[in-house]
């Protein structure tokens, strides 16, 4: 993927092949993505209830790889309990080795998407995998000069760290706020996924200052559907259904009371 400069407030269909995915999902799209993080075992419950698909990271991977095996085996599950992207991280020292290891995953699947720390030899990898149109996710962020440098090179996705800043004090969603700003009249702009995301508030935050996407542990994504009054109002809405029922007013109906 290739940035470009040129202001893009509305997209004509003629004009699709001149702008990025992140700017053409506004008009295709339901709203910001919800990718999950985890255990295969719990992502495959919550993974059709809406999400994007799945982040890893090298932390995740390394629990994951104790419990089920080879880098490769713990890829396959999540491949094998969703049809949706999986995005994958990798490492490296070289960006000849971060290309070589990201081709061992990509050739496993189609869904699978490349993410790569912010690093200088991680550069080159984005540049390559532009050229090839492979997905990539840019991890790590923590500077809008990084942002600028990496969306320059070929990243989709710009990964705004959120919660470390939090951890000190900080405006866990400043970045993603100045990355919205930058990157809002570049035609062939990245996604800005906010990444580290560990609180339903820091959820709360980026999707309020438009990240395009959000990466949360899958025990988050319940969590923000739980809330005093949704709770009150929905007891209040089921005894009014049930008092429908026991009336006899809902006849053909298919009503299941709980026991």
């Amino acid at each position: 993927m290739t940035t470009s400069a040129q202001p893009s407030t509305s997209v004509a269909a003629e004009d699709a092949e001149d702008v990025g995915p992140a700017v053409l999902s506004k008009f295709s799209q339901p709203g910001p993505s919800i990718w999950l993080a985890g255990d295969p075992e719990d992502l495959k419950d919550w993974l059709p209830l809406g999400a994007a698909g799945v982040v890893t990271n090298t932390v995740v991977l390394n629990d994951m790889v104790k419990k089920y095996g080879q880098v490769t085996e713990v890829v396959q599950r999540y491949l094998d309990i969703t049809d949706k992207q999986v995005v994958v991280e990798i490492d490296g020292h070289s960006t000849d080795e971060l290309l070589d290891t990201g081709e061992v995953f990509t050739k496993m699947s189609d869904q699978v998407v490349l993410k790569i720390p912010c690093t200088v030899h991680g550069l080159g990898a984005f540049r390559e995998l532009s050229k090839a149109d492979v997905e990539t996710m840019c991890t790590t962020v923590f500077t809008l000069s990084q942002a600028a440098v990496v969306a320059n090179a070929g990243a989709t996705h710009i990964l705004p760290f959120c919660e470390p800043y939090r951890d000190v004090g900080g405006d866990p969603t400043k970045l993603v706020r100045e990355c919205r700003t930058m990157f809002e009249e570049w035609a062939q702009r990245p996604y800005i996924t906010a990444a580290l995301v560990r609180s339903v508030d820091t959820a709360y935050r980026a999707l309020r200052d438009r990240a395009d996407g959000i990466i949360i542990f899958w025990p988050i994504f319940e969590e923000m559907m739980q809330n005093k009054l949704t709770d009150e109002w929905n007891h209040t809405f089921l005894d009014n259904w049930n008092e429908m029922y026991d009336a006899g007013l809902m006849e053909g109906v298919p009503v299941v009371r709980d026991h």
